[in-house]
């Protein structure tokens, strides 16, 4: 009986043995931890330091408990990422592609404008200031878009640089050139009234057209101009003599 006993507590002493090493082995597969995490991709505007952020809760689980579609989704949803692609690694490393979004203009005080006119809102806009800035009514980002993208380019056939583009709640057009020359073209045929004062602008020379702060093109024959502060007198008549030659 006692031999029998023995027998037991040795086969109990066994599978404890087992059950405990098989724990150990279990706790040591799970918490292996993630040595190298390797990102790719040209950033211009996400900032690294956010990905190591948003990264570190989720990697901290360990090579083979980290969730791969959890990783995804955070990055994914950070401002200004375009595509994300999440691969674990062997044999302690997760590989990471993220492609950046591109805005071309800024719209309103704090949002950006990608080419498709989708919205996007990044941490900071000052990063942002040297793109064209449309404002207009919410909800109008890709007709207001191409609508500029029209005026951009009969601007730049007169080697002129657009730098803002305004629709108001009337539909009313107002913009701004990197010269700093302002333009009301209303809301009555705009795209014609600013063509109109650009077929001018060879009568007023380039010194002329330096000195002229806003033009008001919401005239049916004509148009109005403010001149700077400093300008002095314009002889409009050697202007037009000028032009008779």
């Amino acid at each position: 009986m006692k031999r029998f006993r023995l027998i037991g507590i040795f086969l109990l002493l066994l599978l404890a043995a087992w059950w405990g090493g098989r724990q150990i082995q279990a706790q040591s597969v799970n918490g292996k931890p993630i040595r190298s995490v390797k990102i790719e991709g040209a950033f211009q505007y996400i900032s690294k330091d956010r990905l190591k952020q948003v990264l570190a809760p989720h990697l901290r689980p360990g090579y083979y408990r980290a969730d791969m579609n959890a990783i995804h989704q955070a990055i994914k949803v950070l401002p200004l990422v375009d595509k994300v692609d999440v691969k674990r690694v062997w044999p302690d490393g997760v590989y990471i592609r993220i492609t950046e979004q591109k805005p071309i203009v800024r719209w309103g005080s704090n949002g950006l404008l990608n080419k498709q006119g989708e919205l996007m809102i990044p941490d900071n806009i000052d990063d942002f200031k040297n793109l064209p800035l449309i404002t207009g009514p919410e909800g109008q980002e890709k007709k207001l878009l191409e609508i500029m993208k029209g005026v951009y380019i009969v601007l730049q056939d007169k080697s002129l640089q657009l730098a803002e583009f305004h629709v108001n709640e009337r539909r009313a057009w107002r913009i701004k050139l990197a010269s700093g020359l302002e333009m009301e073209l209303g809301r009555k045929a705009p795209l014609e009234n600013m063509q109109r004062f650009l077929k001018t602008m060879d009568l007023l020379g380039e010194e002329q057209l330096a000195q002229i702060a806003s033009v008001d093109t919401r005239y049916p024959n004509g148009y109005a101009i403010t001149w700077k502060p400093e300008v002095t007198a314009i002889d409009w008549k050697a202007i037009a003599e000028r032009t008779k030659t």
